[in-house]
């Protein structure tokens, strides 16, 4: 037996042999499977996103980063107070806003401060003292809409002016940060 024969003989398959090709074709699968999960998790359950505007300062400044969570609008359970994305009525640019009144609720400001079925609302995450002297409403939202807001309500177009936005209309809602 020559010296090559030898070697070979004494060592176990390797890549070129059986073993390698099997390690190798799992390690691909493995990788083809992780790959196509990171896709669809990116495509239907979470998506980063850039804030563009200052509309939901301070809460969510302008340059932030918000992670999306798809499938919220689907799965209901939307409450006041929750951040949401939908297309832009006015440019149908993705568009950042918080959820502030669902089906058959009023909406008012009133110096500046939200009402909401005639009981003012707390709202921590808005400079007041930037909006003092801002009146709205009261409008009543349709059956299947939301109302929402920005949070900065001098620098926000929002159901002030195009109204409220048709439930189905919702993108996502914001898993992180969540804005409160």
């Amino acid at each position: 037996m020559g010296r090559l024969a030898r070697h070979r003989a004494a060592r176990p398959e390797t890549a070129g042999g059986k073993f390698g090709r099997h390690v190798w074709s799992r390690k691909t699968t493995t990788a083809a499977v992780l790959a196509a999960g990171l896709l669809a998790t990116r495509l239907w359950v979470l998506e980063p996103m850039t804030v563009s505007s200052e509309s939901m300062e301070p809460a969510v400044p302008r340059g932030s980063t918000v992670l999306l969570y798809k499938p919220g609008p689907l799965l209901g359970g939307l409450r006041a107070g929750d951040l949401v994305v939908f297309s832009s009525p006015e440019d149908g640019r993705p568009t950042l806003k918080r959820a502030i009144a669902f089906q058959g609720q009023s909406v008012a400001i009133e110096d500046s401060v939200l009402v909401v079925d005639g009981t003012p609302q707390a709202e921590p995450g808005v400079d007041h003292s930037r909006i003092d002297g801002t009146y709205f409403g009261p409008v009543t939202v349709p059956a299947g809409h939301v109302f929402v807001l920005g949070d900065n309500r001098s620098g926000s177009i929002d159901s002030r002016a195009y109204g409220s936005v048709p439930l189905d209309k919702l993108q996502a809602t914001v898993a992180w940060p969540s804005g409160e």
